[in-house]
């Protein structure tokens, strides 16, 4: 029986709550039980933005997440007010490129990746979200690695769907680093 409970937090417009739907639909499609519950600032682009991804073996019975095992810090508020939230042991990754405080606690995994300069450099300047996402897929173990592109074609629009390949990309890039 595993249970990973994984916040993303940012700001609003850094793709956030895409991340958390795409990992929480990966769940699904992995057949787990899974809970996403976003939450945002009334000002969206530009305001607060979080959401809970909670992955399971067994039922769900609350989608609230207060002791997260994976943080996902796309902004230093956001790193800030979670840090200390993180159960022991656990995992944070942030965006180096948008954070640059270190984490002091020694009783938790931390990755810095610059997955913003990451992004540009790649010519997919907005995906900085999917290359944390991917980190959090190879390090946490929450979902398995394979399925990424089934999911993304699954859940993406077809109007979007031009876009299901550098996401790929960025999932790869982030696994990778």
């Amino acid at each position: 029986m595993k249970t990973t409970q994984i916040l993303f937090a940012g700001f609003g417009g850094q793709g956030v709550l895409f991340a958390g739907k795409f990992l929480a639909y990966k769940g699904l499609v992995q057949d787990k039980q899974v809970s996403w519950l976003p939450s945002y600032g009334p000002e969206m682009r530009g305001g607060t933005a979080n959401c809970s991804v909670i992955l399971s073996d067994t039922p769900v019975g609350s989608p609230i997440i207060t002791t997260p095992d994976v943080l996902v810090a796309m902004n230093l508020p956001s790193l800030q007010k979670f840090v200390n939230d993180v159960v022991p042991g656990g995992i944070i990754i942030l965006d180096s490129t948008l954070i640059s405080a270190k984490v002091e606690r020694d009783d938790v995994k931390v990755f810095y990746v610059p997955a913003t300069q990451m992004a540009k450099d790649a010519g997919y300047p907005t995906l900085a979200n999917m290359i944390l996402t991917g980190k959090v897929l190879k390090e946490s173990g929450a979902a398995a690695w394979e399925g990424n592109r089934e999911t993304l074609e699954a859940f993406i629009p077809a109007k979007k769907a031009n876009l299901i390949d550098v996401n790929c990309q960025a999932l790869q890039s982030g696994y990778d680093f």
